[in-house]
């Protein structure tokens, strides 16, 4: 069947092995100094992994794969106990995946005199999870896609705030894909690279972050074909000798392949600029800026 998988790019795979603990289905392993994908059937897809590879090397592509199995999974969880076993259901409620969330359950029903911790308590606290998300995401699970609300607590009287702002947009189209790395609009540019979330969650992305600069936005997740994306960005530091690279992710983990691009695209250019990394909130607060 056709179905999404995790791909490793054994090029820039340096074999840390960081992906290997956060991938709780147990399909990632270190094999002669590469991380590999040991079974079809135990990947699901969702990319948990991808946030924790500093090489920007694995991606989720879509191909022929064998089908996923929940069943075999959870074989595997219940040998790594309690907390794995719940940090892997968690992951599959916050992706929306009931089914494959009310056979694991089901599994463990089926099979409480084998297994070694107290089930139930596993399955409240799943069923209890909170509606916020923790900032502490060691826990495991991918909070990438989990859906929230933010209900607002009043509304500003600050001046600038209140007035409509116009649109700081310089260009067209700003999808990585699409853009031309040379055009114009980059040459000489100070240049903004923004995970597609980014602006949805700041109010004030525009007027504070945008005015005067190029843009070009990426998702680090869901995109296909991202080694493009490290090659555009050599060529705006080489061939539009951009001044500066500005690089936004939200904190969620599979973000951070962004940031891993634009550093080995500076890596690879002749000329070297600064870039200056930001991690925004899933409320539009920033939570960290540095220049790397």
């Amino acid at each position: 069947m056709i179905r999404e998988v995790v791909k490793i790019d054994e090029d820039l795979c340096n074999g840390c092995g960081d992906c290997v603990p956060n991938c709780h289905e147990g399909a990632l392993q270190v094999i002669d100094g590469k991380v590999r994908l040991i079974s079809d059937l135990i990947c699901d897809g969702l990319g948990a992994c991808l946030g924790h590879c500093p090489m920007g090397a694995i991606e989720i592509e879509k191909r022929e794969a064998e089908p996923y199995n929940e069943t075999k999974v959870m074989e595997i969880m219940v040998e790594k106990g309690k907390a794995t076993v719940t940090a892997h259901l968690k992951h599959l409620k916050e992706h929306g995946e009931t089914g494959f969330l009310k056979e694991g359950v089901l599994f463990l029903k089926n099979n409480i005199n084998n297994i070694k911790f107290n089930i139930n308590e596993v399955i409240m606290e799943v069923h209890n999870m909170g509606n916020k998300m923790e900032h502490n995401h060691q826990g495991g699970g991918c909070p990438g896609s989990k859906m929230m609300s933010f209900a607002p607590e009043g509304l500003s009287l600050d001046k600038e705030e209140s007035v409509s702002g116009k649109s700081e947009l310089r260009q067209w189209p700003v999808q990585m894909h699409l853009i031309n790395p040379v055009a114009p609009y980059f040459r000489n540019a100070d240049v903004v690279i923004a995970a597609d979330c980014v602006a949805f969650s700041m109010g004030n992305f525009h007027q504070k972050y945008l005015k005067g600069k190029g843009l070009a936005i990426a998702c680090p997740k869901l995109d296909d074909g991202m080694e493009s994306y490290i090659e555009k960005m050599t060529k705006m530091v080489d061939e539009a000798k951009i001044n500066t690279l500005t690089v936004m992710i939200m904190e969620v983990p599979c973000c951070g392949g962004l940031m891993q691009m634009a550093k080995m695209a500076v890596a690879n250019a002749t000329r070297k600029v600064p870039i200056k990394g930001m991690v925004v909130s899933l409320q539009g607060e920033v939570l960290s800026e540095e220049w790397v």
